[in-house]
């Protein structure tokens, strides 16, 4: 880890001492020094995600519970790193990655999640537009389209600065979840028990839930959309440089980053906490142990646990889309613009990031497309199996490039004097790889075709 070696973060010897006019910033709201981090772990409980944890409760009640504790340091250290990466070196992770790995390592990769982002966000999309259904009537698919055009139409004009405001204020709606959970008797033992002491069994179908409550929590497009996000920092904000040109800023920056992305993740999985917790004392406690999407899971609450949490549980379906459809798109944009040195960002103008706002837009009406009855009959795709195939590719791609990830923050002549040679942060990020490396070969071993 990377310790200054003076009281200004700077080092003399090398010429890159903080100038006297450096002095730190007024300290800012909270609110103000939460964005990319913040956003990033709001978006992983998306409509898929929402699907999946909802899956764990009601098959397994409150036994998976422990899984949010497990997985919430792990998350933390990756998610951190990558920003890391983004804020020292001024670039994304493909940017990163076209620079110095081989383009035989790097375009592989950046197809492999672009192809999962797209499935992703046609099962987001269909979520969205099926909770809305079940809301006020009406045709699923319209609404699909409607959201569709909503997210491109505030992705594309809308500039980034107050995109990214929308966007904070949007995770609220991940509340309505722990709302949701109180609605309900809780057996608070029962929870505790579930959350302190991890449950295990032989059963191949545990075995699997374990491993997609892992994936849809620690996947690839987090990684490069906050680190990307970074880079969108430094524009947005002016004074502000890559730490390599202006290391004396490591102190304010990384202590930034620490603190966003805590809270971020913690949002993440205090949030995925209680929709474990609201499926496993409603459905599992009624004997509903089979939702496959998001939609469904607020249908079934419906009898169980009334009008108004049932409510609650659709309306987040629709926020949560609302939010994580935008970083699905705009992580692949980032990484194709990257890789093939385009210029990238939310902060531009679309004439000036043509390429970035086609690849952006042409990912959601990609998925968008997998919602279209005659498409989806051609292809033999369905919503679940679109979330399936999704978990997936998110399996198999998230440990190689958390490989690379740590390679890339680990290189001096990359991140300079802010390499990550060792320390606590370090060891976290390799138990995450480690963890994830374990969790794709657990996938295959209990997949069943």
């Amino acid at each position: 880890m990377y310790h200054a070696p003076s009281a200004a973060g700077g080092d003399a010897t090398r010429g890159d001492a903080a100038p006297a006019s450096a002095s730190a910033p007024p300290r800012q709201p909270l609110l103000q020094r939460l964005g990319p981090g913040l956003i990033t772990g709001a978006s992983d409980d998306d409509p898929s995600g929402i699907a999946t944890y909802s899956q764990a409760g009601a098959a397994y009640g409150f036994t998976l519970l422990w899984t949010m504790l497990f997985s919430f340091p792990l998350m933390c250290a990756i998610q951190e790193i990558s920003a890391r990466i983004g804020r020292v070196t001024g670039r994304g992770i493909a940017g990163n990655l076209r620079r110095h790995y081989s383009p035989w390592l790097l375009y592989p990769v950046v197809m492999l999640l672009v192809l999962a982002n797209v499935i992703n966000i046609g099962a987001d999309i269909g979520g969205m537009g099926a909770a809305l259904r079940l809301l006020i009537g009406g045709s699923a698919l319209f609404y699909a389209v409607a959201f569709t055009g909503l997210c491109i139409v505030l992705e594309v004009f809308v500039t980034y600065t107050r995109y990214a405001r929308y966007l904070k204020w949007l995770t609220l709606v991940l509340f309505s979840y722990v709302v949701a959970a109180f609605l309900e008797h809780i057996p608070w033992r029962q929870v505790a028990l579930g959350t302190l002491l991890p449950t295990f069994s032989r059963s191949g179908a545990y075995w699997a839930t374990v491993i997609a409550v892992l994936g849809t929590t620690i996947s690839p497009y987090l990684f490069f959309w906050q680190a990307s996000q970074e880079t969108e920092e430094i524009r947005d904000h002016q004074g502000e440089e890559a730490l390599r040109i202006k290391p004396w800023q490591w102190r304010v920056q990384l202590g930034r980053i620490r603190l966003d992305t805590m809270v971020g993740m913690a949002l993440s999985n205090i949030v995925a906490f209680f929709i474990i917790l609201a499926a496993g004392a409603t459905l599992h406690a009624h004997g509903v142990t089979d939702v496959q999407t998001a939609d469904q899971a607020a249908e079934a609450l419906r009898p169980v646990a009334g009008r108004f949490a049932f409510t609650l549980f659709a309306l987040g379906i629709i926020g949560t889309g609302l939010l994580a459809v935008p970083v699905l798109a705009g992580s692949a944009a980032y990484a194709i613009g990257e890789a093939l040195r385009w210029p990238t960002g939310l902060d531009r103008k679309p004439l000036a990031a043509k390429g970035f706002y086609a690849v952006l837009s042409a990912a959601t009406l990609l998925g968008l497309a997998i919602n279209l009855p005659w498409v989806g009959e051609h292809l033999h795709v369905t919503p679940i199996k679109a979330l399936f195939v999704s978990a997936i590719i998110n399996g198999v791609v998230a440990a190689p490039i958390m490989v690379v990830v740590m390679l890339l923050v680990g290189n001096q002549k990359i991140m300079g004097k802010f390499a990550l040679k060792a320390g606590k942060l370090r060891a976290l990020g390799w138990a995450a790889t480690a963890v994830m490396f374990l969790a794709a070969a657990g996938m295959f071993a209990t997949w069943q075709p």
